[in-house]
């Protein structure tokens, strides 16, 4: 079918709509119709170096309306309403353990662009091929092809062109706070960057009672956001006694959990724990010197994946709870037209928009 998707066809140039062609959903597959999806900072990496074949389309934030099933999808039918979240083979031991996001197949079905066997299921119009399947789904587009594994259905009451970030980078912070790092009522944690990912997890370690919140980032506004959203306190990350801050307050906080993958900080959030206390990282980024003072002291330091979360388990939860009113993850969220995807991630970049989602259904064009 022909069909709109937003291309990246150099990583120091802009995304642009073109026509495209994209395959039928084949053996385990579905066609998707969406109807929003979140730009997250992963996204934008292959501007820096991510080794994706060109031209690729982005977008792994997706959720929309089933229009078509492959061959030997059962659990889904046309018209289902989906959030589609990362991919995984369902079947090594992670998967069998409940582990998804350390799936053996992580890479070769998220991160390469293409299925696992090098195909993608779009061309553009000159026949060329178009990586499409970026975490298995490749959402900045009017249609996707998504996999069963990576569907989660929700009610079709539901506003369904907010609920893709969702899939990605709210579940992220929230995973990583209520699973991975199981901060628990009464306990403390500090959030370094209020970006999309730490404000869920500020939400979170709210949801979970914990008595000292403490969110750290360089812009005031979303340091005034954190604090409507459930921060007990804000730190200016530009502040050099950041951790000495925090320790001061709490001697030291029971968790930490960094979203910005600059390693300074990371040593910062290292500092701010008490002995024994747990370093959640949630982005790749330099390499990483840890003093040998916070080894005497016993602490953990773990890369989290998409917060240890199981995405058909995780989101109906975030769901459930923004229903009540106690996990308002839509205060985030600023919408714009597909076509406006270059405004997006501006607006991100400066701070601006914390999680911009696009609309693909608002282009006259399309």
């Amino acid at each position: 079918m022909k069909t709109h998707a937003v291309v990246l066809r150099d990583g120091a140039g802009p995304f642009t709509l073109e026509e495209v062609e994209l395959a039928p959903p084949g053996p385990g597959e579905a066609l998707v119709r969406i109807v929003g999806t979140g730009l997250c900072h992963t996204d934008l990496l292959t501007r820096h170096g991510f080794p994706l074949p060109r031209p690729t389309v982005m977008g792994h934030e997706g959720s929309g309306v089933v229009e078509e099933v492959g061959p030997g999808v059962t659990r889904f039918a046309v018209g289902d309403h989906v959030v589609l979240s990362y991919d995984s083979c369902g079947w090594c031991a992670h998967c069998l353990d409940g582990e998804p996001s350390y799936c053996a197949e992580f890479a070769p079905r998220n991160l390469f662009g293409v299925r696992p066997d090098g195909s993608t299921p779009m061309t553009d119009r000159d026949g060329e091929p178009v990586a499409a399947r970026w975490f298995g789904q490749s959402s900045l587009a009017t249609h996707a092809i998504a996999t069963e594994r990576n569907m989660v259905r929700v009610d079709p009451e539901l506003p369904l062109e907010l609920l893709g970030p969702l899939g990605c980078g709210i579940q992220t912070g929230a995973g990583s706070v209520l699973l991975a790092l199981e901060v628990r009522a009464g306990s403390s944690i500090a959030v370094f960057g209020a970006g999309a990912v730490g404000l869920a997890a500020v939400m979170a370690a709210k949801v979970a009672g914990a008595s000292e919140i403490i969110a750290v980032d360089l812009n005031a506004k979303r340091r005034e956001l954190a604090l409507e959203l459930g921060a007990t306190r804000v730190v200016d990350g530009a502040d050099p006694d950041v951790a000495a801050r925090i320790t001061g307050w709490t001697g030291g906080v029971d968790r930490a959990l960094d979203t910005t993958a600059v390693p300074s900080v990371v040593v910062s959030a290292l500092d701010s724990l008490r002995a024994r206390g747990v370093c959640g990282l949630v982005g790749a980024g330099g390499d990483l010197t840890l003093p040998g003072r916070l080894m005497a002291a016993g602490v953990t330091v773990r890369y989290l994946m998409e917060g240890d979360a199981v995405p058909q388990r995780l989101i109906p939860r975030l769901i459930d709870l923004w229903q009540r009113g106690r996990f308002p993850f839509d205060r985030l969220i600023r919408t714009y037209a597909l076509d406006a995807v270059n405004d997006a991630e501006r607006d991100a970049a400066g701070g601006d928009t914390v999680k911009p989602v696009l609309l693909p259904g608002e282009l006259s064009t399309v």
